[in-house]
């Protein structure tokens, strides 16, 4: 299910208890899953017994920040869960932290 997303969107993962914040969001219309299905915009919507697709295992790690390749959309993860983050149906990376300038 594709979907405009927008910076400062909290997601919730129906597929296992993993939620993002959006930080930074594309113009256009997304697939972005989380274990394999489309997240909500509400925990009340979790089902009772959540199951992560195939091919689609985390772990999203609290605190960590995930983004695509082409820096596209970045995504933090504020409860960690067994489903990984995907995007059109490539997962996404943790993002690297920026080198600090050296101090000579």
């Amino acid at each position: 299910m594709s979907r405009t997303l927008k910076a400062g969107s909290r997601l919730f993962s129906l597929a296992c208890t993993t939620e993002v914040i959006v930080v930074k969001a594309p113009a256009e219309e997304v697939e972005l899953t989380i274990g394999g299905v489309a997240p909500a915009d509400s925990v009340d919507a979790r089902p009772e017994s959540p199951a992560v697709a195939d091919g689609h295992e985390g772990p999203s790690v609290v605190g960590k920040r995930y983004v695509d390749e082409a820096g596209t959309i970045e995504v933090l993860c504020t409860k960690s869960g067994a489903g990984a983050v995907a995007l059109n149906g490539v997962l996404l990376g943790i993002k690297d932290a920026k080198p600090l300038p050296s101090s000579d």
